[in-house]
């Protein structure tokens, strides 16, 4: 079943010609609609299902600089600060709060790369703190192992996936965008190498640029195009328990997650645990994705899935050039894996006795779009001008959402990016460079 998301209404009218189309109602598009139309562009948010209604509403809600990958980490300091700003801005409750993220481990190389990432830290002025035995001790029980350490940042936080993209979108038309939802954005209109406009299930939108933010479909979407994007889904699975005592706003382990909401009740799941479906994107792909499934596999279980035959992985969408594939698949919603459901459950009343009677409210499923290097990509499309692609956040978009979409709006605008946008662009993936996996 999908998460409970706050639902704003749409925009009756369609426009005939705006500055900016953006295809994709998630936290990236949400948040480049914001910052565009902050800077007096007419903006049309299209959404084929509602806004938020896959990935956005289905993470941890973990907004961190804390142990990002060196490529992220500009972008990270820069999307905390956006946090704030918007929150404030927008005047509408995101969920944001910098409560401090706790990690806990039982193993000495975990703790020793830990100890190494203080010094990228420092690079960036980012406070973080390893924490001794005794003191990770205190705020996670030792039910299960003895830790050996562990990190903190008191600045990092969380946001509620079920309202920061609904209202950051509504901040945007508050500017002056509109927002379209169960309007699927069918194919890009080019002459002469330019966009010219956008065709939707619900008429034509003349327009001179285009915002690809559309997740797990973006390959697909680009496709007809001639542009190859390589992107593989990761199907994961959350819970969300009923409202429980409070033993801590955030706190990783090595054998599940925890993450408090607004309401009392938990966000639930294990790190990294997830299903790797064999589909025909991820064989298209499977040389440019090779590397990082090899690293990965002891934490996934191979198999061939409904998404085999139908979703943006699927073989209709590879072999067929159904512009109404979209609106076919207005929300991505895979049912949560069994397998991973129970073994949540059973890890977190193990590693945490205070929860030993807690119960489940609901679970879902999710596809998470990854890079071969888990390095989200944000770039404008080489031969197609007035063209940017934001998508392959792998795993990492929610709490880089406002900060992606700020880089995002800066390209279409043709401004000067705010953080170097070198690890994001798109020709890395398909140029033959040598790419270096994320490995946090």
């Amino acid at each position: 079943m999908s998460p409970r998301v706050e639902r704003i209404y749409s925009d009756e009218r369609l426009p005939s010609e705006v500055d900016v189309v953006i295809v994709g109602g998630g936290i990236l598009g949400s948040t480049a609609a914001y910052f565009l139309a902050k800077r007096g562009l007419s903006v049309a948010l299209l959404e084929k299902g509602h806004v938020a209604c896959e990935q956005s509403s289905r993470n941890w809600g973990w907004c961190r600089q804390q142990n990002r990958d060196r490529r992220e980490l500009p972008l990270s300091v820069i999307s905390m600060r956006l946090w704030d700003e918007l929150t404030r801005d927008i005047n509408r409750d995101l969920g944001f709060r910098r409560c401090g993220l706790v990690y806990a481990t039982h193993d000495e190389a975990v703790l020793a790369g830990w100890e190494r990432w203080r010094e990228v830290a420092r690079e960036y002025e980012v406070d973080t703190r390893v924490l001794s035995r005794a003191e990770v001790a205190e705020r996670v029980p030792e039910a299960r192992d003895k830790w050996v350490g562990g990190t903190y940042s008191d600045r990092d936080g969380k946001a509620e996936p079920a309202l920061a993209a609904p209202a950051i979108a509504d901040g945007a038309r508050a500017l002056g965008a509109t927002i379209h939802q169960e309007c699927a954005a069918r194919a890009l209109d080019l002459a002469n190498g330019k966009i010219a406009g956008v065709h939707t299930e619900k008429g034509y939108i003349r327009t001179s640029a285009v915002l690809c933010a559309a997740g797990a479909w973006s390959s697909r979407f680009l496709r007809p195009l001639g542009i190859s994007f390589p992107q593989a889904s990761i199907r994961q699975t959350a819970l969300r328990s009923t409202p429980t005592i409070n033993i801590g706003e955030a706190v990783s382990t090595p054998y599940c997650t925890i993450t408090r909401r607004l309401d009392g009740s938990y966000t639930l799941a294990i790190s990294g645990k997830a299903n790797l479906e064999i589909t025909p994107q991820a064989i298209r792909y499977s040389r440019e994705f090779m590397p990082q499934f090899l690293r990965r596999l002891k934490n996934v279980r191979l198999g061939i899935g409904q998404s085999f035959l139908s979703g943006p992985d699927s073989m209709p969408a590879l072999l067929t050039s159904n512009d109404r594939i979209f609106e076919q698949n207005r929300v991505l919603d895979p049912p949560p894996l069994k397998w991973l459901v129970s073994q949540v459950v059973e890890s977190v009343r193990k590693t945490f006795p205070q929860l030993g009677d807690i119960e489940i409210d609901s679970a879902w499923g999710g596809f998470v779009d990854c890079t071969p290097d888990a390095v989200p990509v944000v770039s404008q499309v080489d031969g197609v001008k007035g063209l940017v692609l934001a998508a392959g956040c792998s795993g990492h978009g929610f709490g880089l959402g406002p900060g992606l979409g700020y880089l995002a709006a800066e390209f279409v605008v043709n401004d000067t990016p705010c953080v170097d946008p070198t690890p994001f662009r798109l020709s890395r993936l398909v140029d033959g460079s040598k790419l270096d996996i994320a490995a946090i």
